[in-house]
């Protein structure tokens, strides 16, 4: 145990966590933020779709800038970021509730868009835009592991984040139940960012190959810090270096196999999105639960997956292959979504079972596929344009599924299940017809 603490990517597991602990705080308590504040489904939904839109744009920039300067240095950038947004949000409890203008037709149904809302889709928009923090962490997991621990060293990164995603909804409702309300979530979300800027600046090693070492973070030598003056790692004029010295999209989806991953990456996000969209609204309006319920609901999905992605998927990923396993993780979340557009309890927790063995099978499996492919110094351009087509993805799905939802309630999950099925296919017909395998192709 205490080796494990030692290890390199201990770290980033640390770093992982930390952020995903501050961001599930408010996962159970938004809708009703939203409402409390004159919103409703739709605009939750539009609110919802701010973050990805946002990191969209957002997540490719800072992902090519940490294989340029180093991903330490990004991950810094981001969680202030975050940091900054969770500030602003606080701000919004501060505000008079003024109502700017008000709408209410079969389209969007009834809301008041006030001024704390605005100020609440400010602050998801500063941090999508910073929110590079998931790619970055990918790429430096990437670059810290061989072929032969990457699908373990994925499966304890998606452990991380389940953890992260037991303890904050748990403790998210018990908080904003205490007299402080919702303001206490975020104050602790707010205190967690700097946190994660801590741990990073002190404990976190620069992972790309020539890279300077510059040290913490120095605001009085800003020129040092963004790493100015760097090396240059390969021969200059070969061909290696021109390929990699551009990292603009059309070079990325030359690397064989990331079109098929980039498609998965979007279906994905966007059939959870639809997810995301529709339970708040349903724990909410139809069964009436409290922000606690919901709180209990995810916290129970993922405790299931620390168990799915720690030792169940390092036993599994010795005797199959990562593409088997995105397939029956695929499969289980396509029965999962089927089940939960269902309306009774012990069929919704049988279907967050399903969901949770395979998402936790699936999508470290995924990324370690996602992973293997280019070099150090494509890495964190492959996560970020990756974690740009799940941003896009959960852009147009959270408003669908907001939309949908008002439209034929449960049956939206058996969209979800469709998608997932889609995936199934995609997968089998890739590993039909050409297995993928780590090739940079060259430039045109």
């Amino acid at each position: 145990m205490l080796s494990f603490f030692k290890s390199n990517i201990f770290p980033i597991l640390l770093v992982n966590f930390i952020g995903i602990l501050g961001y599930s705080l408010v996962i159970p308590i938004l809708i009703f933020i939203v409402t409390d504040f004159g919103g409703n489904g739709f605009i939750y939904g539009i609110l919802g779709a701010t973050y990805p839109f946002f990191q969209f744009i957002g997540a490719p920039i800072l992902g090519r800038l940490s294989d340029k300067i180093g991903r330490k240095k990004v991950l810094i950038i981001s969680q202030i970021g975050t940091f900054l947004a969770w500030s602003l949000f606080l701000l919004a409890f501060m505000l008079p509730e003024t109502t700017l203008w008000e709408q209410n037709n079969g389209l969007t149904g009834s809301y008041a868009m006030t001024l704390p809302l605005i100020v609440i889709f400010l602050a998801r928009i500063f941090d999508g835009f910073t929110g590079g923090n998931i790619s970055v962490a990918n790429a430096y997991m990437s670059d810290i592991s061989t072929d032969e621990d990457r699908n373990r060293n994925f499966g304890k990164m998606g452990a991380s984040t389940s953890l992260g995603f037991v303890i904050g909804p748990a403790f998210s409702g018990l908080l904003a139940a205490t007299l402080l309300g919702e303001v206490l979530p975020l104050l602790l979300a707010a205190l967690i960012s700097l946190i994660a800027i801590v741990v990073i600046n002190f404990r976190l090693k620069e992972s790309v190959p020539c890279i300077v070492d510059t040290g913490g973070v120095s605001f009085k030598n800003m020129r040092r810090f963004f790493q100015v003056e760097h090396k240059d790692c390969y021969t200059e004029g070969s061909e290696e270096t021109q390929l990699e010295s551009s990292k603009g999209f059309k070079q990325i989806i030359k690397i064989e196999g990331v079109t098929v991953l980039y498609a998965i990456y979007f279906f994905t996000f966007f059939a959870f999105s639809l997810f995301y969209a529709g339970l708040p609204i349903y724990a909410s309006n139809i069964l009436q639960w409290s922000a606690i319920d919901l709180g209990i609901f995810l916290a129970y999905s993922s405790l299931i997956m620390i168990v799915v992605q720690g030792p169940l998927l390092s036993l599994l990923s010795k005797r199959m292959s990562s593409q088997s396993l995105v397939i029956v993780g695929a499969l289980l979340l396509a029965l999962s979504f089927f089940l939960l557009s269902k309306k009774n309890l012990w069929v919704l927790y049988s279907a967050n079972t399903l969901l949770s063995l395979g998402n936790g099978l699936m999508w470290p499996s995924f990324l370690a596929m996602l992973s293997s492919l280019g070099t150090k110094r494509t890495q964190g351009a492959i996560q970020g344009y990756g974690t740009s087509m799940g941003s896009f993805a959960s852009m147009f799905g959270l408003i669908i599924g907001g939309i949908l939802f008002e439209k034929v309630e449960t049956l939206v999950f058996i969209f979800g299940a469709v998608i997932f099925l889609i995936i199934v296919f995609l997968m089998v017909l890739n590993r039909r017809n050409k297995a993928i395998v780590p090739k940079v192709l060259q430039p045109a």
